[in-house]
């Protein structure tokens, strides 16, 4: 009997990798709990001991001796229910703490099984979750197909460890230039920032601490064969590898190629960019859908305003139009202001005297009633107030003196 639970222990820690120790504790946990049951619940300074070398259990009782016979089958049963319970138990805790130390990294399993669009994958010891939600649009699985995956959580439940993993964050792709870059894990090229449509397109920005190492070319590779295999990895995701630099404009530059940029307004208060282009030049800096120009502005950190010449050009004759009527209306002469208080004047009837030409009292006291009415939004009524105001005002301004005689 000894030698059979050596020989056990010695075949479960070799298979399952879990430490001598815990097993003997659980043996001994299991007879404690066997003793207990045939010695009864009120029997005290119970306590077993399996010498670690000779597989031999010794069971006291109040000092004295127990002898394992006394346990028979209920004991036995007992024994091997634990056993297996506390096996259980430190697996799932030996896979946990693996796969804890794992967040953040990249793991490789098999496509074992599907359950409400999320896929489940074999990583031999363990199954983790790939949920729908963190898989890429255009990625399709069959039974048994290889999958790689980012480790996004890990977490504690009672049917044991919960592995989440994922295909479309921003970290994965990140995660696969450092595997695939040595120039990356040595520090000497950095990752500044990554945006990403997972599945279609991906903008990464790179910065060199080495003037002599070019960080571009560095995670294409000799005839692009680095960036060429995490394409694969990823399905064909098309990905654009920019220069960063600390110049907004020269870097607006690099992340909306291939696009050509011939000027650029920047808004600092409001962190925002406006970006005219050639007309030929207007649906690459757009993109497919929009593409372009999000995934470019998530990598700058800027709103990103883009125009092309012909549409700026445009723009300018309807803007001065615009800017010459409110600079009418926000003109500071009284005569002016006094149209603006005439009960019945709208804004709108407003704005028509105004662009007509009618922008003094001494001007609409010469019109008619018909005069008026020829305005749009300007009725029968509302010339009569407006002729009527005007002449009552300046024929008062007339009588007030132009300043004080002494």
């Amino acid at each position: 009997m000894n030698d059979e639970i050596l020989t056990i222990i010695d075949s479960i820690e070799r298979e399952k990798g879990i430490p001598k120790d815990v097993l003997f504790e659980a043996i001994e946990s299991a007879y404690l709990s066997a003793a207990r049951k045939i010695l009864g619940k009120h029997t005290t300074d119970i306590t077993v001991a399996i010498d670690r070398k000779t597989g031999k259990i010794k069971v006291t009782s109040g000092g004295k001796k127990v002898e394992s016979g006394e346990f028979g089958r209920i004991a036995a049963q007992t024994a091997k229910q634990v056993i297996i319970q506390k096996i259980r138990e430190a697996e799932r805790e030996i896979i946990f703490d693996d796969y804890h130390k794992r967040i953040g990294g990249i793991v490789t399993g098999s496509a074992h099984r599907f359950e409400r669009g999320n896929i489940i994958v074999d990583l031999g010891k363990t199954e983790a979750i790939l949920p729908r939600s963190q898989q890429c649009p255009n990625e399709r699985y069959k039974q048994g197909d290889r999958i790689r995956a980012y480790v996004l959580e890990v977490t504690k439940t009672n049917r044991g460890p919960q592995i989440i993993l994922s295909r479309s964050s921003v970290t994965f792709v990140k995660k696969l230039f450092e595997l695939e870059v040595p120039e990356i894990t040595e520090g000497i090229v950095e990752i500044k920032c990554i945006s990403r449509e997972a599945g279609e397109r991906t903008k990464m920005a790179v910065y060199s601490k080495d003037e002599k190492v070019d960080p571009v070319g560095a995670c294409v590779g000799m005839r692009g064969n680095r960036v060429k295999d995490i394409v694969r990895e990823l399905h064909g995701e098309k990905i654009d590898i920019v220069r960063w630099n600390a110049d907004t404009t020269e870097y607006l530059r690099a992340a909306l190629s291939p696009a050509e940029i011939s000027k650029v307004k920047i808004d600092k208060e409001k962190k925002s960019i406006e970006v005219i282009v050639k007309n030929d030049q207007l649906s690459i800096a757009i993109g497919k859908h929009g593409q372009n120009v999000r995934l470019a502005s998530k990598l700058i950190g800027w709103e990103l305003d883009i125009r092309s010449a012909e549409e700026k050009k445009e723009e300018k004759p309807k803007e001065k139009a615009e800017k010459k009527i409110e600079k009418n209306l926000e003109k500071k002469n009284e005569k002016t202001k006094a149209i603006k208080i005439v009960d019945g004047v709208g804004k709108k009837a407003q704005e028509m005297l105004l662009v007509a030409g009618f922008d003094t009292l001494e001007k609409i006291v010469t019109l008619s009633v018909d005069d008026l009415t020829k305005l749009d939004g300007i009725g029968k009524k509302t010339a009569e107030k407006i002729i009527n105001f005007a002449k009552e005002k300046t024929k008062s301004d007339k009588k007030e003196p132009k300043g004080n005689k002494k």
